[in-house]
């Protein structure tokens, strides 16, 4: 019998590697694969399926074994550990592997969109400008806490703490002084890295058509639009808009029992960033109504009224969501109805 399922464990240097047949009988156990014999080992089995762990590489590893006519699948770490059977072999490489190889078989399970080069790209840009961005906060926040020391209480705005500082500097100590200067000088070189990563991401977003045309919907800009693409793709690894509004964590968890349907708050599931850029998309959508009197307009102000500010935005993040997969898995077939929308 010809093995049909793989299981492999991955991590920097040595994986584990489980293979079974289509009655699930074993043909295949490696618990220590060197990183070099991965790729020739995995080349001279016969098209099966791979199940890996969505984990740092995987999406690399699977582009490898696509290469070698075999359909790879990735799986959340989380939906693996039912399937390890930890009572009987405890918790080591091999059982991963086991439990790996599983759990990819099983009909109803959730996988991990692969990623190509390029998304991968184009979502570094925006990890690298994301943690720029953190360390921008977080030097205001340090520059805060120094002058707070000292008797100055700064207002949250960014502008506001700098002109507190140039009209204190002088009543400063001054070697406080020399700590201020350098870490306004700090993040102002920050400010100018992440102005040059803005300036990437949207040209990325421009080259690309179906980054344009997520652009026409309301509360997507460049950044939001690029970080869709690279994450959804085509959009085909979801069957609808609502299964990617759930993959992104901005749809209600249930807890419901007896007939009786209960929903609770967002599951706050999946990519945390690409949730926060919907999120603030969906901000700015509420903050430019104004007196717009459109179909889309009137939903929003309604839904403000009837339901708080807070959950017309996520409404209106999550009907983003499945508009965006409905641009990106349709592309020119499907056309917004910006009256309708």
């Amino acid at each position: 019998m010809a093995i049909m399922t793989i299981g492999i464990d991955l991590a920097k240097n040595v994986f584990a590697v489980h293979g079974v047949d289509e009655n699930g009988k074993v043909l295949l156990v490696k618990p220590k694969v060197a990183r070099k014999d991965l790729a020739e080992l995995i080349a001279r089995q016969p098209p099966c399926l791979i199940g890996m762990e969505a984990c740092t590489g995987a999406h690399h590893w699977a582009r490898q074994f696509r290469r070698y006519e075999h359909t790879v699948r990735l799986i959340a770490p989380k939906f693996v550990t039912p399937y390890r059977m930890s009572g009987r072999r405890g918790k080591n490489d091999a059982a991963d592997a086991a439990a790996i190889c599983e759990a990819v078989g099983r009909p109803n399970m959730r996988f991990v969109p692969v990623k190509e080069e390029h998304q991968q790209v184009i979502l570094a840009l925006h990890r690298t400008r994301q943690g720029f961005v953190e360390e921008r906060t977080a030097a205001y926040n340090r520059l805060r806490g120094l002058i707070s020391e000292f008797g100055i209480v700064a207002p949250q705005k960014v502008a506001c703490l700098r002109r507190e500082l140039m009209e204190q500097l002088e009543t400063l100590p001054g070697e406080l002084n020399r700590c201020v200067g350098d870490l306004l000088a700090h993040a102002d070189a920050l400010e100018a890295r992440i102005a040059e990563y803005d300036r990437a991401i949207a040209d990325a977003a421009k080259e690309d058509a179906r980054s344009r045309r997520l652009m026409k919907l309301p509360g997507i800009g460049p950044n939001t639009a690029s970080a869709l693409l690279a994450s959804l793709g085509a959009g085909h690894d979801f069957r609808n808009g609502r299964q990617v509004a759930a993959w992104i964590g901005l749809t209600p968890g249930q807890y419901s029992s007896g007939g009786k349907t209960r929903l609770g708050r967002i599951t706050k599931a999946g990519d945390r960033y690409l949730r926060s850029l919907l999120v603030m998309g969906a901000r700015a959508v509420l903050s430019a109504l104004g007196d717009k009197q459109d179909r889309f307009s009137r939903w929003a102000r309604s839904l403000v009224e009837r339901r708080g500010y807070w959950k017309a935005v996520v409404a209106i993040a999550a009907k983003n969501a499945r508009l965006a997969w409905a641009v990106l898995n349709y592309g020119e077939d499907f056309r917004l109805n910006r009256e309708a929308a």
